[in-house]
């Protein structure tokens, strides 16, 4: 049985973890959410993909994430740094792929996740959305 992929995107353009200071870095390269997505790409486990992606729209809120996978919930996180939650990520990031519909229970999400969700998206195949 194949391992079903889940999608992590990851805000490429996302500059400070700080709502006191969002634009403390002005160059891509220096920039958290760039640095956020090649360490994810180098710890990422099979079935999960990694798309950088140029604005989540969050920006008061650091570093920004997507979990998404088809016929699912998909999940918006924030206030994230590269050096202290790449495990929370990926800790998270398995148990959504392993939840039914998405739905990782609350109590069962890395901390960091219960105490900075941004959002929680509809599946598109949601009857009555």
């Amino acid at each position: 049985m194949p391992i079903e992929t889940v999608d992590l995107l990851v805000c490429t353009t996302c500059r400070s973890a700080s709502p006191a200071n969002p634009l403390a870095m002005p160059d891509h390269d220096g920039r958290p959410g760039a640095a956020l997505v090649q360490a994810l790409q180098e710890a990422a486990p099979e079935g999960l993909r990694i798309i950088p992606v140029e604005c989540l729209s969050n920006c008061s809120r650091g570093c920004t994430i997507a979990l998404r996978k088809p016929g699912a919930w998909t999940y918006v996180y924030g206030n994230l740094a590269p050096e202290l939650h790449l495990p929370a990520i990926l800790e998270g990031a398995q148990k959504y792929r392993a939840a039914a519909q998405g739905l990782v229970p609350w109590r069962e999400r890395p901390e960091h996740f219960r105490k900075n969700c941004i959002a929680r998206i509809p599946p598109l195949e949601a009857p009555n959305v």
